[in-house]
């Protein structure tokens, strides 16, 4: 669905080039913009608003890579404000306030269409947009706004579209909304909504396009058959149904995946005529599919994967002439896949998705054929042509299937119960371990040197696990790598030398950093440096394989030193995090994985070689990604690089005492950390403090939506509340203003590990339940379990 602030320069051209003439806008209304302008801490697309600006005559517009702006006017009064920034754009200062911005805004009394568009607002929605009586249009996406949508709101009585995607938006979507009698397009994707759509969303005879994707609803829809105008309907990502909601036939699309619907599909959809798009996949749908739905005259695009769907397909079954996409994976469906869906005869272009059913495919990417219609018996549905057979022998089959059932359950308890028995002894021998171990820690070196060499080698051993041995490279090895160092291969370059791309003579992808030597270094410091980096090797750091010296000619001394590391090709954290597309980013499991490498890799720096090293200056930029997702941290701080780079600055976020460096990596992580759970993407410490404000406002009380509002919206439905909230409350201790109060890297792993352990059992228990739905975990796993180690 087109936005408003995506069509703004069209728009803005187009109504110019109307106006016969302008007129200078009222003075009131030209301080009103500026006031707007500073409010909004002067953002660059409103950089060039003065009070001499002819608002009315286009000056006001603005189009760049940073953002856009438009005032329309009519008359000598704004009508239109349009202040749109890229996505992902920081919150504003602490000193923001939107409801002075909203009372700011209630001067323009003519106006009738606002977007303001992630330019980070923050805060609850304020209920006083209801005195902007002229409004028709809004949109505020992409920012940080949370709570409940306000009733103030009630008043626009003239509010044709609201658009509040991308926000913290809570609580139930109110009844009043419904009463809204001009209400064309109601968009609140992405937020944190909950319980049913109330029914008054049926009575609203304007209603085009209801987008209430990616949120926390539940029950039933309403019926929306009377709405005679509905066009779109997007409600995926929540936990609504069981029944298919009743939808007029002019609907065009119809997104209804990854919710608890169930059942057959209704058999009207087939006269459905103007469909062009139907994704029903990731439900409960059981029954037989309709391949009608191939063959309707405007369908473009169509899933039903991940459901139990039936049926025997015919390869003579017709495809409709618009039909670019079709996704029937993982059900149970037997037969031939249509000649229309097959290569060479399915139109250029066309995606066609069918693995895992029963189907006569010899590519092996289905199941065999009594597989399917064992499952289709389970729950009750048979394939027509066994249909008779199979009801004549109903009774026998159902004994004998209770009969299996009740046994395979009895086996599969005893063998659950061993499980759990042993997992709880592992439990209890890890966190034995791990109190141990910071018992024994200290803020000194040790005092035992031969004791602490073997943990050192014992740990250097199992960290480069994987990784290639160290060695020396040659010269004439790293040229070949590099293509004699060919500008192609350059990745980077700072004051201290560059750093280049490589592949070895067998193969292996290397990066090599150059550093230029003075010849104040002594032999004996190289060396010393040397054999540093050479136990820099741990599977969660871009370890080092090597080094090379290049020499001068004349008089024999080292002028630069080359260090071989690891390549890493998998992106960095953030681009699978808060930069990530839809369906690439990493799920929970797999943010508290790499968490937990992260963790690992902070704890070797710190105590597995000596010294150890700190102050690494940790950023989720430089935590890279291998095949498997592994987290390896990318770039720390290395002595002789460290020396090199004394007069630069240090830390970005935040300059802790020496004595608490090591906590000033335990910050670093913090602030990883933060945007490992809420998505968000953090260039700033503004964005830290306002970030920490709303995580501590989350995890203030036991309610679990409010902390389900903080986290990404990807994963928040994806992970156990008690998993959800350990992490939190580690992050949080993580960011504490004290380097004192902030916990010891053994704690931090130990509660990410629990974290971990019980996600992988919420997820045990919501997939044995047979719906892979959200279960609490709290009745297995009390928060008092958790054993604080810093204390």
């Amino acid at each position: 669905m087109a936005r408003p602030g995506h069509l703004l320069l069209i728009f803005f051209s187009v109504f110019l080039a109307l106006l016969p003439e302008t007129t200078q806008l009222q003075p009131s209304q030209v301080w009103t913009l500026i006031k707007i302008q500073q409010l909004l801490n002067d953002p660059p697309m409103l950089s060039h608003w003065r009070h001499s600006t002819d608002f009315c005559g286009g000056a006001g517009g603005f189009m760049g890579p940073t953002g856009s702006a438009a005032v329309l006017c009519y008359g000598d009064t704004v009508t239109q404000l349009h202040i749109a920034a890229a996505a992902g754009s920081p919150p504003l200062p602490r000193n923001f306030s939107v409801g002075a911005l909203v009372t700011t805004l209630s001067r323009l009394p003519d106006l009738k269409v606002l977007t303001l568009s992630s330019i980070g607002l923050w805060g609850p929605l304020p209920g006083k947009l209801g005195r902007l009586a002229a409004l028709e249009i809004v949109n505020v996406s992409g920012n940080f706004l949370y709570g409940d949508i306000p009733r103030g709101m009630s008043r626009l009585a003239g509010l044709q579209t609201l658009v509040l995607d991308d926000n913290l938006l809570g609580g139930e979507l109110p009844a009043w909304i419904g009463a809204l009698p001009s209400m064309a397009v109601l968009s609140l994707r992405n937020n944190t909504l909950q319980g049913a759509v109330p029914e008054s969303v049926g009575s609203m005879p304007s209603l085009r396009s209801l987008v209430l994707a990616s949120n926390n609803l539940s029950g039933n829809l309403p019926d929306m058959s009377r709405l005679t105008n509905l066009q779109v309907i997007d409600v995926g990502g929540n936990s609504l149904g069981p029944a298919f909601p009743k939808l007029g036939r002019k609907v065009v699309t119809a997104v209804l995946s990854r919710n608890r619907f169930g059942g057959g599909l209704p058999e009207a959809l087939g006269s459905f005529y103007l469909l062009e798009r139907l994704d029903v996949s990731w439900n409960r749908f059981v029954g037989p599919f309709t391949p009608a739905l191939l063959s309707l005259p405007s369908i473009r695009y169509l899933s039903i994967a991940g459901n139990r769907f039936t049926g025997t397909l015919s390869d003579k079954t017709p495809c409709g002439d618009n039909l670019q996409f079709v996704d029937l994976s993982l059900n149970l469906l037997m037969g031939s896949i249509p000649f229309c869906l097959r290569s060479p005869d399915r139109k250029p272009g066309m995606v066609v998705l069918d693995s895992t059913n029963c189907l006569d495919d010899s590519d092996g990417s289905q199941r065999p054929s009594p597989f399917c219609q064992n499952q289709a018996l389970a729950v009750g549905i048979v394939p027509g042509k066994e249909k008779k057979n199979i009801a004549r022998h109903a009774g026998f089959v159902a004994g004998i299937v209770m009969a299996v059932l009740v046994v395979v359950s009895v086996v599969g308890f005893i063998v659950f119960l061993g499980v759990r028995k042993a997992a709880m002894k592992g439990g209890s021998k890890a966190r034995t371990l791990a109190t141990s171990e910071e018992d024994s820690s200290s803020t000194g070196y040790p005092s035992k040197l031969l004791a602490e060499a073997r943990y050192i080698s014992q740990t250097v051993k199992l960290g480069a696990l994987g990784i290639p041995s160290y060695r020396s490279f040659s010269l004439v090895e790293l040229e070949a790598a590099t293509n004699n160092f060919e500008n192609s291969y350059l990745v980077g370059q700072d004051s201290l030398g560059e750093m280049y791309r490589g592949r070895l003579g067998n193969g292996t992808p290397v990066t090599i950093r150059t550093l230029k030597i003075k010849r104040s270094q002594t032999t004996q410091s190289l060396n010393r440096h040397i054999d540093t980096i050479s136990r820099l090797r741990h599977q969660n750091l871009v370890s080092a394989l090597g080094h090379c010296f290049e020499y001068d000619l004349d008089d024999s001394t080292v002028t630069q030193l080359y260090i071989v590391f690891e390549y890493v090709q998998n992106g960095n954290l953030r681009s699978r995090i808060s930069q990530g597309t839809e369906g690439c980013k990493l799920t929970w499991s797999q943010r508290i994985s790499a968490a937990i490498g992260i963790a690992k890799g902070i704890q070797f720096l710190h105590g597995g070689i000596i010294p150890g090293i700190v102050g690494n200056d940790l950023r989720i930029t430089n935590i890279l990604l291998d095949q498997n997702h592994v987290a390896k941290i990318g770039s720390y701080n290395i002595p002789i690089l460290a020396e090199a780079m004394k007069s630069e600055k240090g830390n970005k976020f935040q300059t802790d005492s020496p004595m608490y460096s090591d906590k000033a990596d335990i910050f670093d992580f913090g602030v990883i950390l933060l945007e490992v759970v809420s998505g968000k993407t953090i260039t700033s410490m503004y964005e830290v403090d306002i970030l920490k404000e709303l995580l501590a406002w989350a995890i203030a009380d036991e309610d679990r939506v409010r902390r389900r509002s903080f986290a990404d919206p990807a994963v928040s439905k994806g992970c156990s509340d008690e998993s959800l909230r350990t992490v939190m409350e580690i992050c949080q201790r993580c960011l504490a203003k004290e380097p004192a109060q902030r916990p010891s890297v053994e704690d931090v792993l130990w509660n990410l590990q629990f974290s971990a352990q019980v996600q992988d059992d919420w997820e045990v228990e919501a997939w044995s339940s047979g719906a892979g739905s959200p279960v609490s975990s709290s009745s297995r796993v009390t928060r008092s379990s958790r054993l604080n180690l810093s204390r």
